[in-house]
C-alpha cells in the first residue's frame, strides 16, 4: 500500500506546490506582467527576471504566472460545467436505462465521433473568442466524457444490494442516485475529473495558441507559447519556461489522478 501510495502523494505534493505558486504568484508578483521595457528586451534569465524577458521586454517569469493562474480558471470552469452536466446526464441515464439510456449514448457517440478540438475550433470561431465562451464551450464538449463514467458507475451501482435495500424502504430515485450511489462512485469519478483538467488545461492552450482562446490584454500560456515561436534561437527561456508551465501542470494533475485510481483499485 505504501508503494503504491507513492504516486497519489508525488502527484498531491507537486499540485500543491504549483498552486501555491500561482495563488501567491497573483498577489506576490516581482513585475506587472504587462509592463513593457524596451530597454530590456530580451533579456537572459538573471536575479531581477528569474526567466528573462520577452521581446516586448515583459517579465517571463510573471507572465507565466499569470498565464498558469488564468489556465487553471478556465480548467476548473471547464472541469465544474462538464462534471457536473455530466453526473447529472449520465447518472440519470445509468441509473433508469431503457430508452432514456439508449437516446443519450448514442447521443453522446454522434458527438464524441468529431474531435473536440474541431469541434472547439467551430464553435468559438461562431460565438466568438474570449474566456468565457471557451469555458462554456469547452464545459458542454466535456459532458460526454463524464457522462460515460456516470453511467458506468450508476449502472454498475444500481443492482448493489446496499441499493435494493433502500429502494424497497421506499427512497425516491433522487435520493438514492445522490445519497447512497454517488458517494460510492466518487473515486472512479475524481479520476476522471483529474483527467478532465488535464485535457481542458491543453485544449485552452491550444486555442489560445491559435488565437481564438484568451484575449489581450489578459495572459495566457498557449499564447506566449505561440508569441515566443519567433525568438526560439534568440531567446529559446521564453519557449522553455512556458513549455514547462503547461508540462508542470498536466504531469502533477496525472500523478494525482494516477494515484487515485490506484487507490481505488
Amino acid at each position: 500500500m505504501r508503494r503504491r501510495n507513492i504516486t497519489l502523494i508525488v502527484g498531491g505534493i507537486l499540485t500543491a506546490i504549483l498552486l501555491i505558486l500561482i495563488v501567491g504568484g497573483n498577489f506576490f508578483r516581482p513585475f506587472d506582467p504587462s509592463a513593457l521595457n524596451a530597454g530590456h528586451r530580451l533579456a537572459e534569465p538573471s536575479i531581477p527576471h528569474l526567466l528573462g524577458t520577452d521581446h516586448m521586454g515583459r517579465d517571463v517569469f510573471s507572465r507565466v504566472l499569470d498565464g498558469a493562474g488564468t489556465t487553471l480558471l478556465i480548467a476548473l470552469g471547464v472541469v465544474l460545467i462538464g462534471a457536473a452536466g455530466g453526473l447529472l446526464i449520465g447518472g440519470s441515464a445509468g441509473y433508469f436505462g431503457g430508452w432514456l439510456d439508449e437516446i443519450v449514448m448514442r447521443f453522446f457517440d454522434g458527438v464524441t465521433a468529431f474531435p473536440s478540438v474541431l469541434l472547439a475550433l467551430v464553435a468559438v470561431s461562431l460565438t466568438g473568442p474570449g474566456t468565457g465562451n471557451v469555458i462554456v464551450i469547452l464545459g458542454v464538449l466535456f459532458i460526454p466524457s463524464f457522462a460515460r463514467v456516470a453511467r458506468g458507475e450508476f449502472l454498475r451501482c444500481k443492482n448493489l444490494d446496499y441499493v435494493k435495500r433502500v429502494r424497497l424502504m421506499g427512497a425516491s430515485p433522487l435520493r438514492i442516485m445522490f445519497r447512497h450511489i454517488l458517494p460510492n462512485s466518487l473515486p472512479v469519478f475524481l479520476a476522471a475529473v483529474a483527467i478532465g483538467f488535464n485535457n481542458a488545461v491543453l485544449a485552452e492552450a491550444s486555442l489560445s495558441y491559435l488565437g481564438i482562446g484568451v484575449q489581450l490584454p489578459q495572459v495566457s500560456l498557449g499564447r506566449m507559447l505561440a508569441d515566443s515561436q519567433g525568438y526560439l534561437i534568440t531567446a529559446p527561456w521564453i519557449a522553455l519556461s512556458t513549455g514547462l508551465a503547461i508540462v508542470l501542470q498536466v504531469f502533477s494533475v496525472s500523478l494525482l489522478a494516477d494515484g487515485l485510481q490506484r487507490r481505488e483499485d
